[in-house]
């Protein structure tokens, strides 16, 4: 099969320029463009040299139409309102789409599913595949443990990161309730300050913790009388993600249009 040819956005961001650089390693792709906001002082630089690569000649432009056009998908782990428009554009042209964003609102999300009716959309709060082997063992706790367990979700990341709970956190919580069978939105808790009073059974707390240039750990704890369960996960390099997102690609490419997340991927829906 010929390389599959693959748009970056945001290919000047550190996730952006790890993709570039993971292409580049692989015989199985092409980058066929690098997208970055319009008004970025980087429109025009190389992609390649970037990323640390000797120069490809792919220059960092502001329009995704024209590279889309020519390609078989797109990566994207930019933001929202980015991510929303290039959802539009990979189902006007019946393209892959990879999503790695977080901080989508409900909103967006409606707008995503919608364009998976004519696109092929894999999206996650975490490319890893190690990730998302944890959500579902942590689905696959959550169900084999009553509700004398309670559930919290601690994650750490690097000082710039600007959403919190993460991603990753949120897809966790998600794997859990449904491995509780309960609606995560109904029994989450994000913050705590002040006099709280005891904790409510049920609830999965969340806590997020920011320093430094931590790529993202990640811990599922289920504490009951007098034992506890720690499901953790700890990334080292940002290029997990690429390669995961990568994988997601290869995989795409031969599915119908609709919404798919890691674990249709992986194979792990009934695990």
């Amino acid at each position: 099969m010929a390389e599959m040819r693959l748009v970056v956005a945001g290919a000047g961001g550190r996730m952006g320029r790890t993709l570039v650089k993971a292409i580049a390693d692989s015989k199985d792709f092409a980058l066929a463009g690098a997208l970055e906001d319009a008004r970025s002082p980087l429109i025009g630089w190389d992609a390649g040299q970037l990323a640390g690569l000797p120069e490809n000649g792919i220059k960092l432009s502001g329009d995704a139409a024209a590279p889309l056009a020519k390609a078989d998908g797109i990566i994207d782990f930019t933001a929202p309102s980015a991510t929303v428009a290039f959802a539009a554009l990979a189902a006007k042209g019946g393209k892959v789409h990879i999503i790695g964003t977080t901080g989508l609102a409900a909103a967006d999300e409606v707008r995503i599913k919608d364009a998976a009716k004519s696109a092929v959309i894999v999206k996650s709060g975490n490319m890893s595949l190690g990730v998302n082997l944890l959500a579902a063992l942590a689905r696959r706790v959550a169900k084999t443990l009553d509700d004398s367990f309670d559930i919290e979700i601690l994650e750490m990341h690097h000082n710039r990161k600007v959403d919190a709970p993460s991603g990753t956190a949120l897809m966790l919580g998600r794997a859990a309730a449904e491995g509780r069978g309960i609606d995560l939105d109904q029994h989450s808790v994000k913050s705590r300050d002040g006099h709280t009073g005891a904790r409510e059974p049920g609830d999965i707390g969340f806590a997020s913790l920011r320093g430094g240039s931590v790529v993202g750990e990640h811990s599922v704890i289920f504490a009951g009388p007098a034992e506890r369960i720690e499901l953790v996960h700890k990334a080292e390099d940002r290029m997990i993600f690429a390669r995961g997102a990568l994988h997601a690609a290869l995989w795409a490419r031969g599915q119908k249009p609709g919404l798919y997340s890691m674990t249709d991927v992986l194979g792990l829906s009934n695990f």
